[in-house]
């Protein structure tokens, strides 16, 4: 086994063994403390430019298989982990997840006090760092890491945004008989998906509930999503910083009123910008799929899955024109909100769930009412 170092900005440094593929990467160093979906958790293009810390102490044990993808490859850009094992053991397992990572040039640091460096990240925020994996002196890593792009600012959705428009119509598969996934809608509408770094499982929820999905490139401008004609407009997740992403707030803000909208994720952090509001870097981001979210429409708090680093400034919101709909009950951030007369909401979360609790399904219920409702003027 190879030796494996992490070196932060602020010059700690972690070392363990090395698993994966036998290179460095550079990255915003950011934990999750999912208990599984780890390899949803790589594939998400969400985590683009990010070294992932997971906290389930072993990672690895049920391998790796092509439908828990949530993109074609993954995109963090490392792993850390307190034991990678190297036995998968779980019958959907088609491949090692150490060989899945190796093949996609992806490094792992295990055998590292992963409590003792998430405690640490939360004490003083997530910050960049270099996972080495080739060996190398640490106060030169740690100058490495220092030298290399800071997350605030980045504009990392359109890089890992499609190049050219497709059609998906996959919907959710029961993953065994028992589980309990209700049957696909016929395709009764058509949506149109802008592309900031989507999940899988989110078009394969948009088409369970009834859509026919075309999905676009990031930069795709407002008037070309009008002359596909959707009965409907969806803002997917994606990774960086939201506040560069003026042009995409603009198409959207074009959108406003002319089609219904429902945004996820960073989807809804452009919603915001749409509206006139301001986005902020959080100190250590959600990460994880547990956390709490109060619906303040029902009043009832929904256990959520959360992949995020920067928020909406809830007071940057003209609250005449916006209605705040969901807050997080762990830091009170907010997590949802919606026009007060047009059929647009979005939230911070992911109601796709994968990994995490099924609590939010319904809001895809919700945007097929809204474009029904729409389609009724």
């Amino acid at each position: 086994m190879n030796h494996a170092i992490l070196a932060l900005e602020d010059g700690t440094v972690f070392e363990g063994t090395s698993f994966g593929a036998p290179t460095d990467s550079l990255g915003e160093v950011v934990f999750n403390t999912a208990i599984t979906g780890y390899q949803e958790i790589f594939t998400d293009p969400s985590y683009s430019g990010q070294i992932v810390v997971l906290t389930n102490p072993q990672i690895g044990n049920y391998g790796a298989n092509d439908y828990d993808r949530e993109a074609q490859r993954p995109y963090i850009e490392g792993l850390i982990v307190r034991e990678f094992s190297s036995i998968a053991s779980n019958w959907r397992s088609e491949k090692n997840a150490e060989h899945y990572l190796a093949e996609n040039g992806i490094p792992v640091a295990a055998e590292i006090d992963t409590r003792a460096l998430v405690r640490h990240l939360r004490t003083r925020g997530v910050m960049r760092g270099i996972l080495c994996a080739t060996g190398g002196d640490p106060k030169d890593l740690v100058e490495r890491a220092r030298q290399s792009p800071s997350m605030t600012g980045l504009d990392l959705a359109t890089r890992v945004s499609t190049a050219s428009s497709y059609g998906w119509d996959e919907a959710v598969t029961r993953c065994s008989p028992s589980e309990s996934v209700r049957d696909a809608a016929a395709p009764w509408c058509h949506v149109v998906a802008y592309d900031y770094g989507i999940k899988r499982n989110i078009l394969r929820r948009l088409v369970q509930v009834g859509a026919r999905v075309t999905v676009v490139p990031a930069l795709t401008s407002s008037e070309d999503v009008l002359a596909l004609n959707p009965d409907g407009v969806f803002l997917s997740n994606g990774p960086g910083d939201p506040e560069p992403l003026q042009y995409q707030a603009r198409q959207v803000r074009n959108l406003i009123g002319k089609k219904p909208i429902f945004g996820i994720c960073l989807g809804h952090q452009i919603l915001g910008l749409a509206m006139g509001g301001k986005t902020y870097k959080l100190k250590f981001g959600h990460r994880g799929a547990n956390h709490p979210v109060l619906n303040q429409l029902t009043k009832k708090v929904e256990i959520t899955s959360h992949n995020h680093g920067f928020a909406v400034d809830p007071d940057s919101l003209n609250q005449s024109e916006v209605e705040l709909t969901h807050i997080n009950l762990n830091d009170q951030t907010l997590e949802g909100f919606r026009h007060r007369s047009e059929p647009v909401f979005c939230v911070q979360y992911h109601p796709e769930a994968a990994p995490g609790p099924h609590d939010s399904h319904y809001l895809f219920d919700d945007f097929m009412k809204l474009v029904k409702d729409f389609g009724r003027k």
